[in-house]
């Protein structure tokens, strides 16, 4: 009798990610311009690829503090095309703490509104 397989030991995730979907077309949004401020004087720029994520994590491991998210999605929509956006950059400002670990920031935006919540 063989020995049950069991999964590799993964290390646990840690950091600061996000993700942003255009609830409109029911899509990701790519090329939304990210910028991240955080403590010590942090600062990230970055741009969500084609599956609306950042191409690497905006921060590898936490530090406890303030965490400024900056969402430039009415660049995003009036590069989509249609009628100009009401919003512009949609600031999101969290207190994150290195005991947590992961921390995912999802952002589900239209042109006219927006939802954000902690994901995994």
């Amino acid at each position: 009798m063989s020995e049950p397989m069991s999964e590799p030991m993964s290390e646990p995730r840690t950091g600061l990610s996000t993700h942003v979907l255009d609830t409109t077309r029911g899509i990701p949004a790519a090329g939304v311009a990210v910028t991240l401020r955080g403590p010590g004087g942090v600062t990230v720029e970055t741009t969500t690829n084609v599956e609306g994520r950042t191409d690497a994590p905006l921060v590898d491991a936490l530090v406890d503090g303030t965490y400024e998210l900056t969402f430039d999605v009415g660049r995003y929509f009036a590069d989509s095309g249609g009628e100009p956006p009401y919003l512009d950059l949609i600031p999101v400002r969290v207190n994150l703490t290195a005991a947590m670990g992961h921390v995912h920031v999802a952002l589900l935006v239209t042109p006219w509104s927006y939802t954000t919540y902690r994901g995994s």
